[in-house]
């Protein structure tokens, strides 16, 4: 009998190891985990820029405060990108190092905007890591291939003991929440890419 919940997980948690790149990109939240990945991997020599992204979801309109480690990460931030960078900042990261997308709300836009200033400043990525929740770990990829269909894209998630954010593709099933997040992620990974996406993706495959 076909594995169902067995597809889906392997659909939705990818993960991959790290290499050497040209850039990391923290995808945008209120994790501080997740910016604390991608110090770690800067520190480790694989890439000479992070990308901290992200202005605030589209669905509360406002920066929705720290989630975790609130006594180390107690600055005042108005956005995703600023939040990220103040953990990157605290983690070692110089200024110099960072890149910094503050407009997007939501992950197809982290995207495409992490493309235009990444083509504004004359950098050419033809590798990336991604590092992000592991729920969120195939939609990031599958945007960020799509913004950058000529760039080896790489996941690096990150685990979270906080409820209903500690999923795996062995335990997602289990609650309700988790079911909900997961099946979320599926419909958004199809109702988002769009055909314009798999063409550009198909031109630059088709041009190799």
């Amino acid at each position: 009998m076909q594995d169902i919940l067995s597809d889906i997980g392997s659909f939705i948690f990818i993960e991959d190891e790290p290499t050497p790149c040209d850039l990391i990109v923290a995808i945008g939240g209120s994790f501080p985990q997740i910016a604390e990945k991608a110090a770690a991997l800067y520190h480790m020599g694989l890439a000479p820029y992070v990308l901290a992204g992200g202005r605030y979801s589209v669905k509360t309109g406002h920066f929705k405060g720290v989630s975790d480690k609130r006594e180390r990460y107690d600055g005042d931030y108005r956005t995703e990108c600023e939040f990220f960078c103040g953990v990157l900042h605290k983690n070692g990261v110089p200024d110099g190092a960072i890149l910094k997308e503050d407009r997007s709300g939501f992950t197809k836009e982290n995207a495409t905007l992490a493309r235009a200033l990444t083509d504004a400043l004359g950098l050419t990525v033809r590798s990336m890591i991604l590092v992000c929740k592991r729920f969120h770990a195939r939609r990031c990829q599958l945007f960020f291939a799509s913004a950058f269909p000529e760039a080896r894209v790489a996941v690096v998630p990150v685990d979270l003991d906080t409820d209903g954010y500690d999923l795996t593709r062995d335990n997602w099933y289990l609650t309700r929440e988790g079911r909900e997040r997961v099946l979320g992620e599926l419909a958004r990974c199809g109702e988002q890419l769009g055909e314009q996406d798999l063409l550009r993706c198909a031109t630059v495959r088709d041009a190799v």
